[in-house]
């Protein structure tokens, strides 16, 4: 009020006959805020690109100001090419070559992160009319247009023809790997154009790259943070020289603190290359090779990323997913045996799991075994056994479809033997037995892909476990036990997570129990 220039809380005061006892001296100016303090008429409160926060929100309530100008985000219309495509959730077939569309929802959770508003569009056949009726209105209704897939300039991929005759066709191609095929336009009346490559692999590399930051730049938000590793190359690359290369890698620790890095990436189709990748290492297009034990900087997906507690690579099998489960942080890659015992040579992986005999294949391989078990094998067959497959006989002599596993699975080693014990018997060559079998070389990569087929009707016969036969409610059809062991590398035997996987064997009978055919075998000494 006029003529008071300080403040004294009303903790220290007291109010007495109608008089205001006061029992601390203050002075001018005390507990006092006077105006334009907090800040003045003329400076600067909040500047463009500024993210409103709790704070900034505070801070413009304070001023009194209920409205200010703001970036919209931009809206980015997705649009995903090809016949063969279906929507997660829809019935699949198969037998007609669809897949499921991966790309419309990685690029939209992609946009998302980036700070845009993806909006889904229908797929798009490969047709021309069908191709620019879906862009033109997508270029209508959104800022920016990303397509995947078509983009080569082949017959069949229209996608690049419809932009030059409907807007300007910018670029087609960059010297980047995975991602050649890259398209960058306008449609329209000006919207932005990119069109990136149908292999989910390429096409989230490319937007990874060069579609992100920009829309990150258009909604406002700063560059994300952002972290990177040294680590030495576990084994040789060779690299075709002329393009760079976003090589996706992965993290493991070799038990003395040291980080090794290896490639993951198995093709521009294979979306668990993505997952089961830790970052990206660039390696420039006049780079041949990279050299084992060379330093390499691994530009990390997520300043989070570490590396796994335990590296698994080797076969696939039911009662090692359930051990695994028991094990904190384990990454398991499912490239077979032989690729198993490679790593596991190489010094890349801690352990690796080994079916079948082993025999050579281990010679000049160092390794400490940490449990085993084993597995019946034999073909899966229909319920009901419909064909009175009694044997390996029935598959060779009988009209019978078969889907075999892929040639690194020690399935596959075990039932080629056989095929090769019977053509003894029979006095004939194991060449002509396996062209007697109809699709015997049908790899299919996963230990329950034959089992599934049989299931689905696509075949009479599949290589696999009565373990799966069981759990799927199929016949079966045993052709012999096989060994299953878990190696590891010996430098590593006493790392926490080789430590965790060992206890996890060790307290899995319940398992090992529980799967039809399958036997834990002695405790290694």
């Amino acid at each position: 009020p006029p003529g008071a220039d300080a403040v004294v809380i009303v903790e220290r005061t007291e109010e007495r006959d109608g008089s205001l006892v006061v029992y601390s001296a203050v002075a001018p100016g005390d507990s006092v805020m006077p105006a334009g303090t907090d800040i003045a008429a003329g400076a600067r409160a909040l500047g463009p690109g500024t993210r409103l926060t709790p704070r900034e929100i505070g801070l413009l309530s304070a001023l009194g100001v209920d409205e200010v100008p703001v970036r919209g985000k931009p809206t980015v219309g997705i649009v995903s090419t090809g016949d063969e495509l279906v929507r997660p959730g829809d019935e699949l077939r198969s037998e007609a070559g669809e897949i499921y569309d991966v790309n419309s929802y990685t690029i939209a959770a992609g946009v998302e992160e980036a700070g845009g508003v993806p909006k889904l569009y229908p797929h798009a056949g490969d047709d021309y009319e069908e191709m620019e009726r879906l862009l033109r209105r997508a270029a209508d209704e959104c800022d920016l247009v990303l397509s995947s897939g078509s983009t080569s300039a082949s017959a069949v991929d229209v996608i690049y023809r419809v932009v030059e005759e409907r807007g300007e066709l910018l670029l087609h191609g960059v010297s980047v790997k995975p991602g050649k095929p890259m398209l960058v336009g306008t449609l329209g009346e000006g919207s932005a154009y990119i069109g990136l490559p149908g292999y989910p692999v390429s096409a989230l590399t490319i937007f990874r790259t060069f579609v992100a930051p920009a829309v990150r730049d258009a909604a406002g938000l700063p560059e994300p943070r952002t972290a990177t590793v040294e680590g030495a190359m576990a084994a040789r690359e060779r690299y075709a020289e002329g393009r760079t290369r976003l090589m996706p890698v992965g993290l493991v620790d070799d038990g003395d603190g040291n980080t090794l890095v290896y490639p993951v990436d198995k093709g521009s189709g294979a979306t668990t290359s993505l997952v089961e990748a830790d970052g990206v290492v660039e390696v420039p297009a006049d780079v041949e090779y990279l050299a084992e034990g060379e330093s390499v900087t691994v530009q990390l997906f997520s300043p989070d990323v570490r590396a796994p507690d335990l590296l698994g690579v080797g076969e696939d099998d039911p009662a090692l997913s359930r051990v695994l489960d028991r094990v904190s942080s384990p990454r398991y890659l499912p490239f077979g045996s032989r690729e198993g015992l490679r790593r596991l040579r190489d010094g890349i992986s801690d352990v690796a799991v080994v079916a079948g005999d082993r025999g050579d294949a281990i010679d000049g391989i160092d390794a400490v075994e940490l449990g085993s078990w084993t597995r019946e094998w034999g073909l899966v067959v229909p319920a009901g056994n419909p064909d009175g497959v009694s044997g390996l006989a029935d598959l060779v002599d009988g009209d019978l479809s078969f889907v075999n596993r892929d040639s690194n699975s020690g399935l596959r080693t075990d039932l080629g033997n056989a095929v090769a014990a019977l053509a003894d018997e029979r006095g004939t060559t194991r060449h002509e037995l396996v062209e007697s079998i109809e699709g015997f070389d049908r790899g299919s990569k996963a230990f329950e892909s034959p089992a599934r087929a049989v299931a689905a009707g696509r075949a009479d016969a599949g290589l696999g476990l009565r373990a799966t036969a069981d759990s799927l409610g199929l016949d079966f059809v045993s052709l012999g036990t096989q060994p299953v062991a878990v190696l590891a590398n010996p430098d590593r035997a006493e790392k926490p997570g080789v430590d965790s996987f060992r206890d996890a064997l060790a307290a899995s009978d319940d398992v090992f129990a529980a799967l039809a055919g399958v036997e834990r075998g002695q405790a290694p000494r």
